[in-house]
């Protein structure tokens, strides 16, 4: 199993950026992470400001795929999220939909004791550990770690859990992966600017799609498949979503045009990731019984 570790991270997605680790397709590797923070913050003295905004969203890799190449998919199975015992949030004035009434920093440590984030003393929150940060390189440009897009990068999505695949796009030799921005616990919207922010090491397991075609980043659990998009407001961003659903099920499984809306419509739940990065992310999800009935598989 390789090993790559959290002060070989990145703040940019870029094909500029050497890879710090080459593996084979089918290869299983362990990315520790720090928290969005750099692990700077460890005391409820230390607030939001006394970290540098050229701290913030740190993403460890990236990680060189052998034979994967432009136009390819790059598949990343997550087989495993181990978290810290402890982890942070913070709120700041112009931060957050919140931002206009906050009028000044505060930072909560938030323990976690057998499964459960002690908010206070009488709530306890059970834990479920997502990746915030996790993304190909672009083809033509440099995209800060903290910003979503076409490529992956700070979805937010509280779905990049333990047991998903995600399907990222292959835009540069290698791909170019690179993941951070653990959250224990997140709520969809992210309202205050983060979630239980906290280290951690995720494993996964890489793999090329050679001649596929899906709409990307492209997420399937057990239960859903899930377009995710990501754009200047949360309207179009939603719309990007559906639409991209909407040619799966058109190009995927053969609907017709007006039949996959109806069908989006009965059993597609649009969804809010986050509302609070530089771009807005949306998701689309539809029950994975839906594909069972046709009998397609995503690879």
């Amino acid at each position: 199993m390789e090993m790559i570790y959290k002060e070989q991270a990145v703040l940019k997605m870029s094909a500029n950026n050497p890879p710090v680790k080459k593996v084979i397709p089918g290869s299983t590797v362990v990315f520790e992470t720090y928290d969005c923070f750099s692990n700077q913050i460890q005391r409820e003295d230390q607030p939001f400001s006394s970290v540098g905004w050229d701290k913030i969203n740190p993403a460890t890799g990236p990680l060189f795929v052998e034979g994967a190449e432009p136009g390819d998919i790059l598949k990343v199975e997550i087989v495993e999220i181990k978290i810290d015992s402890q982890g942070v949030m913070t709120t700041a004035p112009k931060l957050g939909v919140l931002g206009d009434i906050v009028k000044g920093e505060t930072t909560k440590i938030i323990s976690i004791q057998e499964g459960k984030a002690i908010f206070n003393e009488k709530i306890h929150i059970p834990i479920k550990p997502m990746i915030g940060v996790i993304g190909t390189a672009p083809a033509h440009e440099d995209i800060p770690t903290g910003t979503p897009g076409a490529h992956g990068g700070n979805m937010d999505c509280k779905k990049i859990i333990k047991g998903s695949c995600l399907y990222l796009p292959v835009n540069v030799s290698g791909a170019l992966l690179s993941m951070g921005d653990l959250h224990a616990v997140m709520a969809d919207g992210e309202i205050v600017i983060c979630g239980l922010e906290i280290p951690g090491e995720v494993t996964i397991k890489v793999d090329v799609l050679k001649g596929e075609s899906l709409p990307l980043p492209m997420l399937v659990s057990e239960e859903k498949i899930i377009t995710i998009a990501s754009a200047e407001t949360l309207d179009e961003a939603a719309k990007i979503a559906t639409l991209n659903m909407h040619t799966f099920l058109v190009q995927q499984l053969g609907f017709q045009i007006d039949e996959a809306g109806m069908l989006l419509s009965l059993v597609g739940d649009l969804r809010i990731c986050q509302v609070v990065d530089p771009l807005m992310t949306a998701r689309m999800e539809l029950p994975q019984w839906i594909l069972d009935q046709y009998h397609y598989k995503i690879k």
